[in-house]
């Protein structure tokens, strides 16, 4: 389940640089188009068990084991990296299992949202969907930008 999920991860860096309304929007595009295949293995995993909770549960762990394996260097995961990881699931990850069109995408998005808080340090973490998100943006600030 989830093989090589960290890949989603893998422009993080490139993906919140100058993050801007339009840049989001074409960012969130190209993300959904490389790793649509892990949201849809999420929702489908979920939606076809018997106990919905249990799987969404066990997907969580999964998910988030998978991505502090990935970025731990000796048991631990730098700062700096676990904030960038942390906004990177607040702009990318949630949003874009919230565009699914399952039925159990707020579970999931709330499991994984709860396991990433226990696995993580300091990173009891919020979600909301992409219209949200998209909608806070402004394209210059102040005329200045």
């Amino acid at each position: 389940m989830l093989n090589h999920a960290e890949t989603i991860f893998d422009n993080m860096t490139d993906m919140m640089k100058k993050l801007k309304k339009s840049s989001y929007e074409k960012n969130m595009k190209v993300f959904r188009e490389r790793n649509g295949h892990f949201f849809q293995e999420m929702t489908r995993y979920v939606e076809e068990a018997q106990e919905k909770e249990k799987a969404a549960r066990e997907l969580a762990d999964v998910f988030t084991e998978t991505v502090k394996n990935h970025f731990s260097v000796k048991g631990r995961i730098r700062s700096r990296t676990q904030a960038d990881l942390n906004f990177f699931m607040i702009y990318y990850v949630f949003p874009a299992i919230l565009l699914t069109e399952s039925d159990e995408k707020e579970l999931i998005a709330k499991c994984i949202q709860k396991q990433w808080g226990e696995k993580f340090k300091d990173s009891k973490i919020g979600y909301a969907d992409y219209d949200k998100i998209y909608g806070a943006f402004r394209e210059k600030i102040f005329g200045i930008f």
